[in-house]
Parts: C-alpha cells; structure tokens; sequence
C-alpha cells in the first residue's frame, strides 16, 4: 500500500511532455510536488504542458536523458522517456535502445547522487507474443529477439536488468511498471496505436483500419487510473521492488473496440482489414493480483466512459484546430539547441 507519511519535494518526469508524462506531471503538480519535466520533444509535445506552464510549481527542461542530468537534485524520479507506440520507436530503433539503456543508467546514477526513489516505465512488451494468459510478472515472456519490435522490446527487458542491478548493488529504492495498453487525453492522434487511429479515422469519416481478422485482444487502461499506479507505486514501501503489471483486466477484440468508438462517433463508417504487423501479439491481458494486494489499486473507469472522454478530447482538438495549435504551443518552451546547463531550484 502507498505510504501514507510520504511528504512533496521535488519529483523529476522524463519524458514529462509526452501522453503519459504530462497527465503524471499534472497529477503530481495536484498532489503538492515540485515538477521537472526533462524531454527532449522528440515525440513529446508542448502542447501537453499548454495547462502547467504558467504553474509556480513547474518547470521543463529541453534535454535528452542518455546525457548526463549533471547537478540536479530530486527527491522522486519517474522515468517514461521513451517513444511508445511503434511507429515511432522503430523509426530509430538504435535511439531507441540508447534511450532505454543509456537513459536507465543516467537517472539511476542521478538516483544514486540524490538518494531518490525512481521508477521505470516499463511496459506489457516485455511479454512479448506471450504463451501465458493472462500475463503474470514471474512470466518470462516470449520475445523475439532480432524481429523489427525488439529494440523496445529488448530495450525495455535490458532496463529492467538495469534497475535490479542498481537496487541489489548500489541501494537505490527502484520501482518497475509494467505497463499495459493505455488511452485517454493528450494521446498524439498521429502515434499509430489503435484506439487514436479508430478515434481520428472516425471523426474524418474514414474507414477505421483493422489489422489482421480483429479478434486480437489487448486490454485498456484509461490513463487517470494508470497514472494513479504509477504514484502509488512509487511511494510503496522499499521493499517492493520487483515488477508489478499495471493494466484494466477487461479484454476487448479490436472489433470490439471499433465497434465502441463507432457507437461514440456516430460514424457509419466501414472497417478495412490490412495485414497483421510481424510479431503482433494476439493477446495481451495483465494478471493485476500484485497490484491489488501491495497498492491496494485497480482502473476504476470504465471503457465506454473512457472512450467517450478521449472522443471528447479528440473533438476538442479537432474544433480548435491542430495544426494552429501545434505552432502557437512550440514557443511555450523556447530553448536552443543544445540545451543550456540546468541549474535547478533547491
């Protein structure tokens, strides 16, 4: 269970720019923390931070995890510095795998400099095509280790070892998420993941792409309730350090799915079929029991009110106008490249 004596300081979010780190960042801002948010923008977005920016409490600074953090102090470190969808992790899949590995390392060491707690974003990809279901942590998985998938697959498997070695070697209190399907404001509407390509194709009136026959399941966490796992498993006691599956037990067939967010759009629009990805899982349910009994949590929000929350964020963005957006919410961070020294407030 979380602690409940846990007192705010300062918490560092790398990544904090992206879908998931800027919804955590607003969460730990709410919560009292000092935020830092570290990213590098390559998939991260200002417009994530458009609401915090003028916030007292928070800061950003533009640079990229696999350098060194040099004098910066925290308290807590969160690290989901990593592109998550694959159309954007196989764009570089060696930047990928400096910025699993390389990254791991420098905010362990900062972790280790500061004596903060830091938790890893790892992911449900660990588990590969899995031949157990649902997926437990003690599962090993089943990875293909040279398929186009692996440099975030292995990368993230790496990292894991990385952690554990820092935990078991240098003292550092870790904090490993394996995280499954996620959804809900601030997703990037070009990130190729199945619930904003159905959403987007449907409000376009476009057909919405399914990939092989539809009857593969994934299971979907809206992002409110993942971010709360993410907190409280970070202020869990020390000695829960191994990996904890954080996901919604509740599978959906991409039909399913599209069937839902046609429902909530109201678009009579056809499905198209195109091939199945190399390496695609078939299924992908999480086994939450360790979460329920060390951090007492489970997602509270349904999918079909979820859905409707992200339909309704994906109209607003829509009706506000993207592209305009985008130019105006570039200049909210200005900071030449590269970045300047950081000096942070303490």
């Amino acid at each position: 269970m979380m602690d409940d004596t846990v007192r705010t300081g300062r918490a560092l979010v790398a990544g904090g720019a992206g879908f998931l780190g800027s919804n955590l960042c607003s969460r730990l801002l709410a919560d009292g923390w000092e935020v830092v948010c570290v990213d590098n923008f390559q998939t991260g977005r200002a417009r994530n931070l458009a609401g915090l920016a003028d916030h007292p409490r928070f800061s950003v600074m533009r640079h990229d995890v696999i350098e060194s953090l040099g004098g910066m102090r925290a308290d807590r470190i969160y690290n989901l510095a990593c592109p998550a969808s694959p159309v954007h992790y196989q764009a570089d899949p060696l930047k990928t795998l400096r910025t699993c590995i390389l990254g791991s390392m420098q905010l362990l060491e900062l972790a280790r400099r500061c004596g903060a707690r830091v938790l890893q974003a790892s992911t449900s990809e660990v588990y590969g095509d899995p031949l157990e279901h649902p997926q437990r942590e003690g599962y090993w998985g089943h990875v293909n280790p040279v398929g186009p998938r692996s440099c975030y697959d292995e990368g993230k498997r790496c990292a894991e070892t990385i952690f554990m070695e820092y935990a078991r070697r240098e003292g550092v209190v870790v904090k490993i998420a394996r995280i499954f399907n996620t959804y809900g404001p601030r997703m990037a509407p070009d990130d190729g993941r199945v619930v904003s390509n159905f959403i987007v194709q449907a409000l376009a009136g476009q057909p919405l792409t399914i990939y092989g026959d539809g009857t593969q399941t994934r299971s979907f966490c809206f992002v409110d309730d993942l971010i709360d796992g993410l907190v409280r498993l970070m202020e869990s006691p020390d000695e829960v350090s191994r990996p904890v599956n954080l996901g919604n037990p509740a599978e959906l067939t991409m039909l399913e799915m599209a069937d839902m967010v046609r429902v909530l759009t109201g678009a009579q629009v056809p499905l198209v079929h195109r091939n199945l990805p190399k390496d695609d899982p078939m299924q992908r349910c999480p086994d939450i029991s360790l979460a329920r009994r060390w951090l007492g949590w489970i997602p509270l929000v349904d999918p079909a009110e979820g859905l409707a929350r992200t339909v309704a964020y994906f109209n607003e963005e829509r009706r506000l106008g993207g592209r305009d957006r985008r130019r105006a919410s570039e200049t909210m961070f200005p900071c030449p490249q590269p970045a300047p020294a950081f000096s942070a407030r303490r």
